[in-house]
Protein backbone atom coordinates (compact mmCIF):
# COMPACT_ATOMS: atom_id res chain seq x y z
CA UNK A 1 0.00 0.00 0.00
CA UNK A 2 1.45 3.67 -0.72
CA UNK A 3 2.16 6.18 1.60
CA UNK A 4 -1.17 8.03 0.88
CA UNK A 5 -3.23 4.93 1.44
CA UNK A 6 -1.55 4.45 5.13
CA UNK A 7 -2.70 7.76 6.00
CA UNK A 8 -5.98 7.30 4.84
CA UNK A 9 -6.27 3.72 6.32
CA UNK A 10 -5.43 5.98 9.98
CA UNK A 11 -7.92 8.34 9.28
CA UNK A 12 -10.66 5.83 9.27
CA UNK A 13 -9.36 3.98 12.14
CA UNK A 14 -11.73 5.46 14.19
CA UNK A 15 -14.48 5.23 11.56
CA UNK A 16 -14.36 1.19 11.60
CA UNK A 17 -14.13 1.15 14.89
CA UNK A 18 -17.78 3.13 14.80
CA UNK A 19 -18.82 0.72 12.48
CA UNK A 20 -17.43 -2.45 14.71
CA UNK A 21 -19.54 -0.90 18.08
CA UNK A 22 -22.48 -0.92 16.12
CA UNK A 23 -22.46 -4.12 14.73
CA UNK A 24 -22.00 -5.13 18.32
CA UNK A 25 -25.20 -3.66 19.16
CA UNK A 26 -26.70 -5.05 16.42
CA UNK A 27 -25.45 -8.38 17.95
CA UNK A 28 -26.98 -7.61 21.35
CA UNK A 29 -30.10 -6.37 19.74
CA UNK A 30 -30.87 -9.96 18.09
CA UNK A 31 -30.41 -11.91 21.20
CA UNK A 32 -34.01 -12.12 22.19
CA UNK A 33 -35.84 -14.92 21.66
CA UNK A 34 -38.51 -14.78 18.49
CA UNK A 35 -38.27 -11.17 18.17
CA UNK A 36 -41.07 -11.21 20.96
CA UNK A 37 -42.16 -7.69 22.24
CA UNK A 38 -39.72 -6.69 25.66
CA UNK A 39 -41.62 -6.84 28.64
CA UNK A 40 -39.61 -3.77 30.20
CA UNK A 41 -40.73 -1.13 27.39
CA UNK A 42 -39.57 2.02 27.09
CA UNK A 43 -37.96 4.20 24.52
CA UNK A 44 -34.56 3.52 25.04
CA UNK A 45 -32.73 0.39 22.85
CA UNK A 46 -33.53 -3.08 24.63
CA UNK A 47 -33.82 -6.41 23.28
CA UNK A 48 -36.91 -7.61 21.47
CA UNK A 49 -39.34 -5.39 19.69
CA UNK A 50 -39.82 -1.82 20.61
CA UNK A 51 -42.95 -0.92 22.12
CA UNK A 52 -42.65 2.80 21.39
CA UNK A 53 -44.89 4.28 18.56
CA UNK A 54 -45.50 3.17 15.29
CA UNK A 55 -43.38 4.97 12.78
CA UNK A 56 -43.26 4.78 8.57
CA UNK A 57 -39.78 5.08 6.56
CA UNK A 58 -39.04 4.84 3.11
CA UNK A 59 -35.94 3.25 1.78
CA UNK A 60 -35.63 4.13 -1.50
CA UNK A 61 -32.68 2.86 -3.92
CA UNK A 62 -31.00 2.70 -6.88
CA UNK A 63 -31.77 -1.15 -7.76
CA UNK A 64 -31.96 -2.84 -11.06
CA UNK A 65 -34.12 -5.47 -11.75
CA UNK A 66 -32.60 -8.51 -10.96
CA UNK A 67 -29.52 -7.28 -8.62
CA UNK A 68 -29.74 -9.90 -5.48
CA UNK A 69 -27.10 -7.28 -3.62
CA UNK A 70 -30.34 -5.17 -2.83
CA UNK A 71 -32.25 -8.26 -1.91
CA UNK A 72 -30.23 -8.96 1.03
CA UNK A 73 -30.02 -5.03 1.62
CA UNK A 74 -33.71 -4.81 1.80
CA UNK A 75 -33.91 -7.51 4.16
CA UNK A 76 -31.48 -5.91 6.46
CA UNK A 77 -33.48 -3.11 6.81
CA UNK A 78 -36.69 -5.12 7.37
CA UNK A 79 -34.87 -6.86 10.09
CA UNK A 80 -34.83 -3.87 11.79
CA UNK A 81 -37.93 -2.44 10.70
CA UNK A 82 -39.84 -5.51 12.39
CA UNK A 83 -37.78 -5.06 15.73
CA UNK A 84 -38.50 -1.31 16.05
CA UNK A 85 -42.22 -1.41 15.00
CA UNK A 86 -41.37 0.28 11.55
CA UNK A 87 -43.60 0.15 8.61
CA UNK A 88 -41.15 -0.02 6.18
CA UNK A 89 -42.17 1.27 2.33
CA UNK A 90 -39.44 -0.23 -0.27
CA UNK A 91 -38.89 1.52 -3.69
CA UNK A 92 -36.56 1.70 -6.19
CA UNK A 93 -35.59 2.60 -9.72
CA UNK A 94 -32.06 2.87 -11.32
CA UNK A 95 -32.68 5.87 -13.17
CA UNK A 96 -31.86 8.57 -11.22
CA UNK A 97 -34.54 11.09 -12.11
CA UNK A 98 -37.49 8.21 -11.20
CA UNK A 99 -35.28 7.80 -8.39
CA UNK A 100 -36.15 11.40 -6.99
CA UNK A 101 -39.13 10.99 -7.75
CA UNK A 102 -40.18 8.19 -5.41
CA UNK A 103 -38.26 9.82 -2.84
CA UNK A 104 -40.94 13.15 -3.51
CA UNK A 105 -43.40 10.27 -3.33
CA UNK A 106 -42.14 9.47 0.22
CA UNK A 107 -42.30 13.22 1.29
CA UNK A 108 -45.97 13.90 0.24
CA UNK A 109 -46.79 10.95 2.12
CA UNK A 110 -45.05 12.34 5.22
CA UNK A 111 -43.17 9.53 6.56
CA UNK A 112 -41.39 9.91 9.44
CA UNK A 113 -37.51 9.03 8.10
CA UNK A 114 -36.48 8.31 4.58
CA UNK A 115 -33.08 5.94 3.54
CA UNK A 116 -31.65 6.81 0.67
CA UNK A 117 -28.73 5.84 -1.52
CA UNK A 118 -27.22 8.58 -3.80
CA UNK A 119 -25.50 6.78 -6.39
CA UNK A 120 -26.48 9.77 -9.23
CA UNK A 121 -26.08 12.71 -6.16
CA UNK A 122 -26.66 15.88 -8.49
CA UNK A 123 -29.71 14.06 -9.44
CA UNK A 124 -31.45 13.43 -6.05
CA UNK A 125 -29.61 17.19 -4.60
CA UNK A 126 -33.10 19.05 -5.31
CA UNK A 127 -35.55 15.89 -3.86
CA UNK A 128 -33.27 15.59 -0.69
CA UNK A 129 -33.56 19.47 0.23
CA UNK A 130 -37.02 19.27 -0.16
CA UNK A 131 -37.15 16.86 2.88
CA UNK A 132 -34.87 18.21 4.76
CA UNK A 133 -37.08 21.29 4.36
CA UNK A 134 -39.99 18.92 5.33
CA UNK A 135 -37.87 18.53 8.07
CA UNK A 136 -38.27 14.67 7.72
CA UNK A 137 -35.15 13.06 9.14
CA UNK A 138 -32.76 11.08 6.08
CA UNK A 139 -30.05 9.15 5.90
CA UNK A 140 -27.66 7.49 3.05
CA UNK A 141 -26.62 4.24 2.48
CA UNK A 142 -24.59 2.28 0.05
CA UNK A 143 -24.12 5.06 -2.34
CA UNK A 144 -22.78 8.52 -1.70
CA UNK A 145 -20.34 9.01 0.66
CA UNK A 146 -18.69 11.70 -0.64
CA UNK A 147 -21.50 13.76 -1.21
CA UNK A 148 -23.88 12.61 2.33
CA UNK A 149 -22.95 15.60 4.58
CA UNK A 150 -23.09 17.98 1.25
CA UNK A 151 -26.78 17.32 0.27
CA UNK A 152 -27.75 17.44 4.12
CA UNK A 153 -27.98 13.76 5.44
CA UNK A 154 -28.20 13.01 9.25
CA UNK A 155 -25.94 10.11 8.70
CA UNK A 156 -24.10 7.65 6.22
CA UNK A 157 -23.60 3.68 6.33
CA UNK A 158 -21.56 2.33 3.82
CA UNK A 159 -17.93 1.90 2.15
CA UNK A 160 -15.17 4.25 0.94
CA UNK A 161 -15.44 3.09 -2.94
CA UNK A 162 -12.34 4.61 -3.57
CA UNK A 163 -10.56 2.70 -0.29
CA UNK A 164 -12.27 -0.82 -1.80
CA UNK A 165 -10.96 -0.46 -4.96
CA UNK A 166 -7.21 0.21 -3.59
CA UNK A 167 -7.36 -2.44 -1.45
CA UNK A 168 -8.55 -4.45 -4.90
CA UNK A 169 -5.67 -3.00 -6.78
CA UNK A 170 -3.23 -3.62 -3.56
CA UNK A 171 -4.61 -7.72 -3.90
CA UNK A 172 -3.63 -8.01 -7.29
CA UNK A 173 -0.15 -6.61 -7.60
CA UNK A 174 0.24 -9.31 -4.76
CA UNK A 175 -1.47 -12.00 -7.06
CA UNK A 176 1.13 -11.46 -9.39
CA UNK A 177 -1.81 -10.05 -11.91
CA UNK A 178 -0.16 -7.84 -14.72
CA UNK A 179 -3.78 -6.78 -17.11
CA UNK A 180 -7.09 -6.43 -15.84
CA UNK A 181 -10.48 -4.97 -17.51
CA UNK A 182 -12.71 -3.55 -14.73
CA UNK A 183 -16.29 -3.94 -16.01
CA UNK A 184 -18.43 -1.20 -14.82
CA UNK A 185 -22.67 -2.54 -15.19
CA UNK A 186 -23.96 0.87 -14.80
CA UNK A 187 -22.76 3.75 -16.50
CA UNK A 188 -22.81 7.25 -14.22
CA UNK A 189 -23.21 5.22 -10.77
CA UNK A 190 -20.39 7.11 -9.20
CA UNK A 191 -19.75 4.59 -6.38
CA UNK A 192 -18.90 1.92 -9.20
CA UNK A 193 -16.51 4.75 -11.25
CA UNK A 194 -14.67 5.10 -7.81
CA UNK A 195 -13.72 1.69 -7.24
CA UNK A 196 -12.25 0.71 -10.93
CA UNK A 197 -10.55 4.44 -10.23
CA UNK A 198 -9.37 3.17 -6.62
CA UNK A 199 -8.23 -0.19 -8.40
CA UNK A 200 -5.91 2.24 -11.65
CA UNK A 201 -4.21 3.78 -8.76
CA UNK A 202 -2.78 1.31 -6.87
CA UNK A 203 -2.70 -1.26 -9.44
CA UNK A 204 1.12 -1.50 -10.29
CA UNK A 205 -0.20 -3.08 -14.07
CA UNK A 206 -2.63 -1.95 -16.64
CA UNK A 207 -6.03 -1.52 -15.69
CA UNK A 208 -8.96 -1.02 -18.68
CA UNK A 209 -12.56 -0.05 -18.08
CA UNK A 210 -15.11 -1.87 -19.91
CA UNK A 211 -18.96 -0.46 -19.92
CA UNK A 212 -21.90 -2.77 -20.02
CA UNK A 213 -25.65 -2.51 -19.71
CA UNK A 214 -26.24 -4.58 -16.44
CA UNK A 215 -29.79 -4.88 -17.20
CA UNK A 216 -29.06 -7.30 -20.08
CA UNK A 217 -27.70 -10.26 -18.78
CA UNK A 218 -26.95 -11.92 -22.30
CA UNK A 219 -25.26 -9.24 -23.42
CA UNK A 220 -23.09 -8.72 -20.57
CA UNK A 221 -21.65 -11.99 -21.53
CA UNK A 222 -21.53 -11.24 -24.95
CA UNK A 223 -19.42 -7.70 -24.42
CA UNK A 224 -16.94 -9.46 -21.88
CA UNK A 225 -16.29 -12.39 -24.43
CA UNK A 226 -15.81 -10.20 -27.11
CA UNK A 227 -13.43 -8.14 -24.89
CA UNK A 228 -11.38 -11.50 -23.61
CA UNK A 229 -11.59 -12.95 -27.16
CA UNK A 230 -9.92 -9.72 -28.50
CA UNK A 231 -7.54 -9.55 -26.26
CA UNK A 232 -5.65 -13.01 -24.23
CA UNK A 233 -3.43 -10.85 -22.29
CA UNK A 234 -6.01 -10.05 -19.97
CA UNK A 235 -5.20 -11.97 -16.56
CA UNK A 236 -8.08 -10.45 -14.27
CA UNK A 237 -11.96 -9.76 -14.99
CA UNK A 238 -12.66 -7.71 -11.98
CA UNK A 239 -16.54 -6.96 -11.98
CA UNK A 240 -18.58 -4.64 -9.64
CA UNK A 241 -21.41 -6.76 -8.54
CA UNK A 242 -22.08 -10.21 -7.68
CA UNK A 243 -24.10 -11.03 -10.83
CA UNK A 244 -22.10 -9.90 -12.97
CA UNK A 245 -19.41 -11.93 -11.62
CA UNK A 246 -20.95 -15.35 -11.88
CA UNK A 247 -21.43 -14.04 -16.09
CA UNK A 248 -18.16 -13.30 -16.14
CA UNK A 249 -16.74 -16.71 -15.35
CA UNK A 250 -19.00 -18.19 -18.71
CA UNK A 251 -17.37 -15.58 -20.74
CA UNK A 252 -14.05 -16.77 -19.67
CA UNK A 253 -14.97 -20.12 -20.14
CA UNK A 254 -16.60 -18.65 -24.19
CA UNK A 255 -13.40 -16.98 -24.81
CA UNK A 256 -11.02 -19.87 -23.88
CA UNK A 257 -9.39 -17.40 -21.99
CA UNK A 258 -7.47 -18.07 -18.53
CA UNK A 259 -8.62 -14.99 -16.77
CA UNK A 260 -9.27 -15.18 -13.35
CA UNK A 261 -12.41 -13.46 -11.82
CA UNK A 262 -12.84 -11.14 -8.98
CA UNK A 263 -15.04 -9.00 -7.84
CA UNK A 264 -16.89 -6.91 -5.35
CA UNK A 265 -20.01 -7.73 -3.42
CA UNK A 266 -21.35 -11.28 -2.50
CA UNK A 267 -24.24 -13.67 -2.95
CA UNK A 268 -25.15 -17.45 -1.81
CA UNK A 269 -23.96 -18.40 -5.50
CA UNK A 270 -21.09 -16.32 -5.05
CA UNK A 271 -19.44 -18.09 -2.06
CA UNK A 272 -20.28 -21.23 -3.79
CA UNK A 273 -17.97 -20.08 -6.78
CA UNK A 274 -15.15 -19.03 -4.38
CA UNK A 275 -15.37 -22.27 -2.88
CA UNK A 276 -15.00 -24.05 -6.48
CA UNK A 277 -12.35 -21.78 -7.18
CA UNK A 278 -14.59 -20.55 -10.04
CA UNK A 279 -13.88 -16.75 -8.79
CA UNK A 280 -10.84 -15.90 -6.74
CA UNK A 281 -12.14 -13.46 -4.29
CA UNK A 282 -14.91 -10.62 -3.63
CA UNK A 283 -14.49 -7.83 -1.81
CA UNK A 284 -17.52 -7.76 0.64
CA UNK A 285 -19.08 -4.32 2.03
CA UNK A 286 -22.23 -6.12 4.12
CA UNK A 287 -25.28 -4.85 2.81
CA UNK A 288 -27.60 -6.50 5.23
CA UNK A 289 -25.70 -4.63 7.90
CA UNK A 290 -26.09 -1.36 5.84
CA UNK A 291 -29.39 -1.51 5.40
CA UNK A 292 -30.33 -2.72 8.93
CA UNK A 293 -28.17 0.04 10.60
CA UNK A 294 -29.76 3.08 7.97
CA UNK A 295 -33.40 1.80 9.38
CA UNK A 296 -32.11 1.54 13.36
CA UNK A 297 -30.34 4.79 12.80
CA UNK A 298 -34.06 6.34 12.29
CA UNK A 299 -35.61 4.78 15.15
CA UNK A 300 -32.61 5.92 17.84
CA UNK A 301 -32.52 9.48 16.28
CA UNK A 302 -36.78 9.84 16.70
CA UNK A 303 -36.75 7.85 20.16
CA UNK A 304 -34.06 8.85 21.60
CA UNK A 305 -32.12 11.65 19.59
CA UNK A 306 -29.04 9.38 18.65
CA UNK A 307 -26.52 10.41 16.00
CA UNK A 308 -24.51 7.00 14.55
CA UNK A 309 -20.60 8.65 13.82
CA UNK A 310 -22.06 11.68 15.74
CA UNK A 311 -23.55 12.81 12.54
CA UNK A 312 -20.20 14.06 11.42
CA UNK A 313 -18.52 10.73 10.41
CA UNK A 314 -19.61 7.89 8.00
CA UNK A 315 -20.29 4.51 9.37
CA UNK A 316 -18.11 2.11 7.36
CA UNK A 317 -19.47 -1.64 6.47
CA UNK A 318 -16.29 -2.41 4.65
CA UNK A 319 -14.13 -3.63 2.75
CA UNK A 320 -13.26 -6.87 3.70
CA UNK A 321 -11.94 -9.97 1.89
CA UNK A 322 -13.40 -12.94 0.71
CA UNK A 323 -11.68 -15.83 -0.71
CA UNK A 324 -11.07 -19.73 0.27
CA UNK A 325 -9.44 -19.27 3.40
CA UNK A 326 -12.63 -17.69 4.88
CA UNK A 327 -15.39 -18.15 2.67
CA UNK A 328 -16.77 -21.60 4.24
CA UNK A 329 -17.37 -19.31 7.54
CA UNK A 330 -19.10 -16.38 5.33
CA UNK A 331 -20.72 -18.74 3.30
CA UNK A 332 -23.11 -20.16 6.82
CA UNK A 333 -24.25 -16.48 6.81
CA UNK A 334 -24.96 -15.82 2.74
CA UNK A 335 -27.53 -19.46 2.59
CA UNK A 336 -29.31 -17.21 5.71
CA UNK A 337 -29.51 -13.65 3.05
CA UNK A 338 -27.16 -11.57 5.84
CA UNK A 339 -23.72 -11.57 4.15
Amino acid sequence: MDRSSQSRSRRLAPIVAVAAAAALTLAGCSSSSGGKKSEEGGSAASAGKASTPRMTVALVTHQSQGDTFWDIVRKGAQAAADKDNIKLVYSADPNAGNQAGLVQNAIDQKVDGIAVTLAKPDAMKAVVAKAVSAKIPIVGLNSGLGDWKKLGLMEFFGQDESVAGEALGNRLNSEGAKKVVCVIHEQGNVGLTQRCDGVKKTFSGTTETLYVNGTDAPSVKSTITAKLTQDKAIDHVITLGAPIALIATQSVSDAGSKAKVATFDLNKDLTTAISKGTIEFAVDQQPYLQGYLAIDSLWLYKNNGNYSGGGEQPVLTGPAFVDKSNVDKVAEFAAKGTR
